[in-house]
């Protein structure tokens, strides 16, 4: 039996992986990330954090994606141990 942790994508440590649970975001943010193909199930890997730690930029369906901070702790992902 498998049990899934889900937390926030800024927690996701660089170099690994997990896929998305959900969106807690609305309007024009919420489409345009969906239309990156963020959406429930989509792998994402932390890639490389910004030397100040924001943006930080994820691998997302083959394409490298750049998020703040304040808008990738709107999404939540989960990691099957």
């Amino acid at each position: 039996m498998n049990h899934e942790t889900f937390f926030p994508l800024p927690d996701l440590p660089e170099g690994m992986g997990a896929r998305v649970r959900t969106l807690h975001l609305s309007g024009g943010m919420r489409r345009r990330l969906q239309d990156l193909g963020l959406v429930d199930g989509t792998r994402v890997t932390c890639i490389q954090r910004a030397a100040a730690g924001d943006p930080t930029a994820y691998l997302i369906r083959g394409a490298v994606i750049a998020l703040r901070k304040s808008d990738a702790a709107q999404i939540e992902v989960g990691v099957v141990p």
